[in-house]
């Protein structure tokens, strides 16, 4: 497989290299970014365009202005223009084609080789590879539900904790093969370590198994029915996962306690727990929810990046289903990442559960490689909080007013004229 991989590389570099001419059918010009300036405030901004807009020399901007509209009206045009939120929740642009038709619509524009290359890639990855995956998957998720059941018989104790460590191990191990997936683990001596809780960057739903193939994790969720329900019940019969009722999810104290309780017995497995709550297309990472990190538990960052030339692990939910997803893994060339291990962090004194996540959450985008974004990830299917628009609106009216003890002694002033 890796001699493959290493062709598929060189074919890609040659698409890649040919992609770079102009005259080429693949040509496209590439930026980080559409919009590039220096970070400036409000005031100074404001101040700006009064200035190119006036013949007065403005040195404050402690009166309202027409031209003041123009600032809103240019951010909101930029932020139209170059969303750093939107474009997380869509898959990855590859500045090359790896010859999937899913990253390229246009593929049969481009010239014949590529095509005759396409073609083979296709009868290679939906005549051999597929087949072999789904098998693969089926076997593995058979036996994850059968043994998980038998070991569940066995009493508490060492006998049964170890059974139940080798037989999640091996199950996910050959679900990680039906994936092909080629993963490199960095600084092992990090793993996490019972009574704590894993945190990590969220692309994909088979973060679990690409974290669960080099360790055991109690998994936290919600109850599913189907399938998925049927192996959630067969697993926590081997394993203490703590799972949750559909009206169990939204009570955060509830939640809060069975997670407490759990890391609080050194004797089970470290907690799983994806803190974006939703997923993020593995080029940023965005704002941690703070349940997690309000415990008071040894927390053990993970990264985890994936090269998206082989294949793009994101999923987006809205747009493809879990059966269409994994159709989709499974008949790509591989899924190639690697992960990260970072040291363990704890609270430290006067930090509160937001102060820690950002900076657990700034760890995992540095070593990641990723963009570090404050924005939530509920975006994804909600609107922003009216907080964030009041905020800049209170930000201009402080321009214009000046702080909460001037605006106490204008109105003074207002009334009493």
């Amino acid at each position: 497989m890796k001699t493959l991989l290493k062709i598929f590389e060189w074919a890609t570099l040659r698409i890649e290299r040919g992609a770079k001419e102009k005259n080429h059918p693949l040509y496209k010009p590439y930026s980080n970014a559409i919009i590039a300036k220096e970070p400036t405030s409000l005031e100074e901004e404001i101040k700006e365009i009064r200035r190119s807009g006036s013949n007065r020399d403005l040195d404050s901007a402690s009166e309202f202005e027409m031209s003041d509209i123009f600032y809103f009206a240019r951010r909101g045009v930029e932020s139209i223009m170059d969303d750093e939120v939107t474009k997380r929740f869509s898959a990855e642009e590859l500045e090359s084609w790896n010859l999937l038709t899913r990253s390229n619509n246009n593929f049969h524009y481009i010239s014949l080789r590529l095509t005759v290359l396409w073609g083979l890639g296709l009868l290679i990855r939906y005549g051999f590879l597929l087949p072999l995956r789904v098998t693969l998957a089926f076997t593995g998720v058979g036996l994850l539900v059968f043994l998980t059941c038998l070991v569940g018989l066995l009493p508490n104790g060492r006998l049964k904790n170890f059974l139940s460590e080798k037989v999640h191990l091996m199950c996910y191990r050959i679900c990680v093969r039906a994936l092909t997936a080629i993963i490199t683990y960095h600084d092992s001596e990090n793993k996490p370590k019972n009574g704590g809780i894993c945190v990590a960057n969220h692309t994909s739903p088979i973060d679990v198994i690409i974290l669960a193939s080099d360790g055991c994790y109690a998994m936290v969720g919600q109850i599913h029915g189907g399938l998925m329900g049927v192996i959630q019940r067969s697993m926590v019969k081997a394993c203490p996962h703590v799972w949750f009722e559909r009206s169990e999810v939204k009570d955060r104290h509830l939640v809060a306690k069975r997670l407490s309780d759990h890391v609080e017995d050194k004797s089970k497995l470290p907690i799983l727990i994806f803190p974006e709550g939703t997923c993020i297309n593995n080029t940023s990472v965005m704002m941690f929810k703070k349940g997690s990190f309000e415990i008071g538990a040894t927390v053990y960052p993970v990264a985890i990046k994936y090269d998206p030339r082989f294949g793009d692990a994101f999923w987006n939910s809205s747009k493809f289903g879990m059966v269409n997803y994994l159709l989709r893994m499974m008949s790509s060339w591989a899924i190639v990442c690697s992960v990260w291990y970072l040291p363990p962090m704890s609270r430290e004194e006067g930090e509160d559960a937001v102060q820690f996540a950002n900076r657990v959450k700034a760890a995992i985008a540095r070593q990641g490689g990723l963009v570090d974004l404050l924005w939530d990830g509920g975006l994804k299917r909600g609107k922003v909080k009216d907080t964030f628009k009041e905020e800049q609106q209170k930000l201009y009216s402080k321009m214009l007013v000046g702080t909460q003890e001037d605006l106490k002694g204008f109105n003074s002033l207002f009334i009493k004229n």
